[in-house]
């Protein structure tokens, strides 16, 4: 059994997620808030101790077309970051979608927009690492 930790990269927010191989299923954790790359490394710092995760993944937004944005390699970098700062491994997977698929869920839920915007990051980023576990790649 493998926990996996997922990430759903923004400027002004980072959702967080957590999943096992074993069970196959993704669940939103919280989303870290903030533009200071120390803070926010520091507070993925404390959830990569607490969960212990043995692989990272990180959605890579593209266009619908499937063409790289100036968000897209703001991901790679991140991700580049994640693997320098923890040395686990990080996987990037697409993105297209997810926070949309996301906003969705929470409208379905009756929830208005400053209650969904507390919850969309977290659970993009479970839909960027439920996307993954559902390819059955190596964790």
């Amino acid at each position: 059994m493998a926990t996996l930790m997922g990430f759903d990269f923004g400027l002004a927010r980072i959702g967080v997620a957590v999943g096992e191989t074993e069970s196959g299923l993704a669940q939103p954790l919280t989303t870290i808030h903030g533009e200071a790359n120390a803070q926010r490394f520091g507070d993925i710092g404390k959830l990569i101790e607490e969960w212990a995760p043995q692989r990272l993944v990180v959605g890579l937004p593209t266009s619908l077309e499937g063409e790289e944005t100036e968000m897209t390699a703001r991901c790679r970098r991140f991700a580049n970051q994640l693997n320098g700062r923890f040395g686990l491994p990080v996987a990037l997977i697409d993105e297209r979608l997810s926070s949309v698929e996301a906003d969705t869920m929470l409208r379905e839920l009756k929830m208005g927009w400053r209650e969904r915007k507390q919850h969309l990051d977290a659970l993009a980023a479970q839909r960027i690492l439920q996307s993954y576990l559902d390819t059955g790649a190596e964790p």
